[in-house]
């Protein structure tokens, strides 16, 4: 039986279905620090479960070829930041409390881009872009920040200090220092910190279209833990912490829920590098993977991935694409209609990749991997299936097993003297050198080796790039 609507009730519903069809995504990037490829439950970790990031595992899809632009601290959170390779905009390594630069006020951050569409943004967490006030987040598109502006090891206030010391760390709200004591014993408070931070930005904001970054502190050492995680696990302290941040992730996803705001909002939860070896028992693990931290091998750069957007991308699936961190800011620019930035980037729209649509196939000829002062140390085939290591000097165990309860063991330095290709789809852990039985694909991965170093230099063949950009800098004191 056909029944009348009143027209007015028609034109609200229809109203109401364009509206929600039409609301921009809400984006939450959660990125922790030094968490190795084996140190979450459906990625392979033993002895301590995450429940919470299995959840998005079986809710969203689960990433196994998601990359870093750089295995270490401050270079990674450029990458991912600024959608481009670190290199590109001046920034190498891990920036410590002595540096006079930064990321410079040019260059456009996904907070940056985000805003200009209208979004309210927030961080909290580790910084590590530069801790001088023209280089911190409240400068570079956040409407909020909270937490440290580098890694928890490192202090400006006791440059006395002693190998195995931790003296006290400035914690920062806004651009200002409101706390210079964050000692060890605070430290255990800084996942929760973060976690409230979060939580409380989402239930402020749950009306606007946001972006939020959640960028932990943790595992990095020194390893520090709330009394509602410690003893955990039966993998130790380090157990323990994963566990914390696991129970962070639910938290962030219950608020979510709270609010209505599951289909509205993209989760992304990975790490900045792999796990830090040399520290043994409180270092996370590779997995099947070669290195780790501050290497150009898989261990380094292949990091743990899962995305959740229900009705947007696939529910319980795994996806073996090969991506980089560079590759979001774009795809989050074609995801909410925003401008990219005018200054040149190197990272490309991914969507159709993370979405699983039919035929959807990487948008890259390849990724160059530098390391330290502008080292290209690999280049990987855009299908993520070929990977060149080309010669330099990294650092490994050798085998040996790392350190234990904070004290690391020492690494050693070994060349690689010529250049090996990798079969990334049969040799996950780069065991087989397969150069010379495939001398075709060498020829075309050092053809686009010398494409990187002509764009962003190399300073193991003392080239210079003519693509390079600084970076911002403040005059020493």
């Amino acid at each position: 039986m056909l029944r009348f609507v009143h027209p007015l009730l028609l034109f609200v519903a229809t109203s109401l279905f364009a509206t929600a069809a039409d609301r921009l995504p809400n984006i939450v990037v959660i990125f922790t620090d030094d968490q190795g490829y084996g140190d979450v439950g459906v990625f392979g970790a033993k002895g301590y479960t995450t429940p919470n990031l299995d959840g998005m595992a079986k809710s969203g899809t689960k990433f196994t070829n998601f990359h870093v632009a750089q295995a270490v601290c401050s270079a990674s959170r450029t990458g991912l930041l600024t959608g481009c390779y670190p290199n590109r905009v001046g920034i190498h390594g891990a920036l410590g409390p002595q540096s006079n630069h930064g990321i410079n006020a040019a260059e456009t951050t996904i907070a940056e881009l985000l805003k200009s569409r209208g979004y309210t943004t927030g961080m909290a967490g580790k910084w590590h872009l530069g801790h001088h006030e023209a280089f911190l987040p409240n400068r570079h598109g956040f409407d909020e920040s909270f937490g440290l502006p580098y890694s928890n090891d490192m202090w400006p206030f006791h440059p006395e200090a002693k190998p195995g010391t931790y003296p006290p760390l400035p914690l920062y709200e806004n651009g200002k220092i409101i706390d210079r004591e964050i000692t060890p014993d605070k430290m255990r408070n800084l996942t929760t910190w973060y976690t409230e931070r979060a939580v409380k930005f989402i239930e402020r904001n749950h009306e606007r279209p946001f972006f939020f970054y959640l960028a932990h502190a943790m595992p990095h050492v020194p390893l520090a833990v709330s009394d509602k995680f410690k003893g955990k696990s039966q993998h130790g302290l380090y157990g323990d912490v994963i566990m914390e941040i696991d129970w962070s992730v639910g938290e962030v996803l219950t608020a979510l829920k709270k609010h209505g705001l599951e289909r509205d909002t993209l989760v992304i939860f990975t790490s900045d590098n792999g796990p830090w070896l040399s520290y043994g028992n409180h270092a996370g693990s590779a997995g099947p993977l070669r290195e780790g931290k501050g290497t150009s091998w898989e261990g380094g750069t292949r990091v743990p991935c899962l995305m959740r957007w229900p009705g947007r991308i696939p529910a319980g699936v795994t996806s073996n694409d090969y991506l980089m961190t560079i590759d979001l800011l774009p795809t989050f620019a074609g995801l909410t209609g925003a401008k990219l930035p005018t200054l040149p980037i190197d990272g490309l729209d991914v969507w159709p990749l993370i979405a699983q649509k039919p035929g959807a196939k990487n948008p890259h000829e390849g990724y160059g991997i530098w390391y330290a002062q502008n080292e290209l140390q690999a280049v990987v085939s855009g299908d993520g299936h070929w990977k060149v290591i080309l010669p330099h000097t990294y650092r490994t165990l050798g085998g040996r097993p790392g350190g234990r309860d904070g004290v690391p063991t020492k690494y050693e330095n070994v060349a690689n003297e010529s250049p090996k290709l990798y079969d990334l789809r049969a040799d996950l852990g780069e065991t087989k050198d397969l150069a010379a039985q495939h001398p075709d694909e060498v020829k075309r991965l050092l053809a686009f080796a010398e494409k990187c170093r002509d764009d962003l230099g190399d300073t193991l063949t003392k080239r210079k790039g003519k693509g390079t950009r600084e970076p911002g800098r403040v005059a020493a004191k």
